[in-house]
């Protein structure tokens, strides 16, 4: 069994409000009683993709220090940089490449993707990226399940915010999972609100976000509702493959 926390669009821009939000949430990981295998953060972790605001993110994750309980893995958003996530939150050379990672565990493996498009706020898994999560799958060889985490969900929530800045050619993405049973399920962000629903037949969730909550269209007109408690989620990968998950607000 694999148990993975997850959070996003921490939207950190250097000021109080972001930071004791983030740090909030952070600690409450930190101090659980149990042990869980990973934390995912499915991107949107800073608010204007600067070197800085990178380099607070790895403060606040633990990810310079190494002083995380479990691995920290991340993967960018719209609002995400390369080369200075790359340079500041991962410590490497600052290049444009897609930032594609995987974490390969006992009882199954997570491939963190790269959505995100330079210079735009819609998203796309490139060539590139697709071309990785096959190589990958095929290194395992079926042998685990999998999971996929990445920022822009390929589906509509029903809200015209993130709705306007979609997934494209999701149905490049349907073709990956009718081709990949080991594909369990997918993770993502942007949606700013928890949501769970299905995708080619597969199981997606919307992690909750941390510096505001999306107020659904019959909750009323503002968007942003900035007063709610950051959110996060865990994610049960079973023993049979099958992905369950939790949601909770940190007050």
């Amino acid at each position: 069994m694999l148990v993975l926390a997850h959070i996003s669009d921490l939207h950190l821009d250097g000021s109080a409000r972001a930071t004791e939000r983030a740090e909030r949430v952070r600690d409450r990981l930190w101090e659980l009683p149990g042990q869980v295998d990973a934390l995912l953060v499915t991107g949107d972790i800073a608010d204007h993709g600067t070197e800085p605001e990178y380099e607070e993110a790895a403060r606040v994750l633990g990810l310079r220090e190494g002083d995380a309980p479990f691995p920290v893995l991340t993967c960018p958003g719209n609002h995400d940089s390369r080369a200075p996530y790359r340079k500041g939150l991962l410590g490497l050379p600052g290049t444009e490449e897609p930032v594609n990672s995987v974490q390969v565990f006992d009882d199954g493996a997570v491939l963190m993707c790269d959505s995100s498009v330079p210079g735009r706020d819609d998203g796309e898994l490139d060539a590139a990226t697709y071309d990785w999560i096959e190589t990958t799958l095929d290194e395992l060889d079926g042998s685990l399940p999998a999971l996929l985490a990445f920022h822009h969900p390929p589906v509509a929530l029903h809200h015209p915010l993130p709705d306007a800045y979609p997934l494209r050619d999701p149905g490049r993405l349907a073709g990956l999972l009718e081709r990949r049973p080991e594909i369990a399920g997918l993770v993502t962000g942007h949606g700013h609100t928890p949501a769970a629903g299905s995708f080619a037949g597969r199981p997606l969730v919307v992690g909750p976000g941390v510096t505001w909550t999306l107020r659904l269209p019959w909750e009323g007109e503002q968007a942003a509702d900035r007063e709610a408690p950051p959110g996060l989620a865990f994610h049960v990968l079973d023993d049979a493959g099958r992905l369950t998950s939790h949601f909770r607000v940190v007050t």
